[in-house]
């Protein structure tokens, strides 16, 4: 059976895999919509680091129990058996980030103000097109190929050692 290269063929390297991305990703994210929302300041981004670790373990939470098997649902369905590597990658990227992104618009504000208070709802469909918009571009631009090029590194690594 064929394997990708740029993709985890291990769990230990689907850990990795989801690290890189995840920590890529809300180091890049939160700091961005936050100064959006708030302005971009140094206070704004060390307010904003201090909240990281929490929106990290809120994300890895909701990825695990929602977005994986929800999304994991949808790409079965929308997903081609002929489709290609990018196009297959590219579905995958958007349905993640649609559920990720409508989630953490809710549950983001919540952590960062310490409490739950539905105001965020009020303004919740432009906030997420923004905050979809955000993590789209990373995801697909940054976190995503960063962390694809490190597995094939792995995977042309371990193919030497066996050589």
């Amino acid at each position: 059976m064929y394997q990708e290269d740029r993709l985890p063929q291990s769990p230990k390297e689907g850990v990795l895999f989801m690290l890189i991305i995840s920590i890529l990703s809300v180091n890049t994210i939160a700091p961005i919509i936050v100064g959006m929302e708030r302005g971009f300041s140094v206070a704004h981004y060390i307010d904003t680091l201090k909240i990281i670790p929490f929106a990290w373990i809120a994300l890895m939470i909701l990825i695990r129990f929602i977005v994986k098997p929800a999304a994991g649902m949808l790409f079965k369905r929308f997903a081609g058996e002929m489709d290609g590597f990018n196009a297959r990658i590219l579905l995958n990227i958007v349905l993640n980030v649609s559920l990720i992104s409508f989630f953490m618009t809710i549950i983001g504000p919540w952590i960062g103000m310490g409490e739950i208070n539905f105001d965020t709802l009020q303004h919740f469909f432009p906030t997420w097109f923004r905050n979809f918009g955000i993590a789209f571009w990373i995801e697909l631009l940054f976190a995503q190929p960063i962390a694809r090029a490190v597995m094939k590194s792995i995977h042309a690594r371990n193919r030497l050692k066996a050589a």
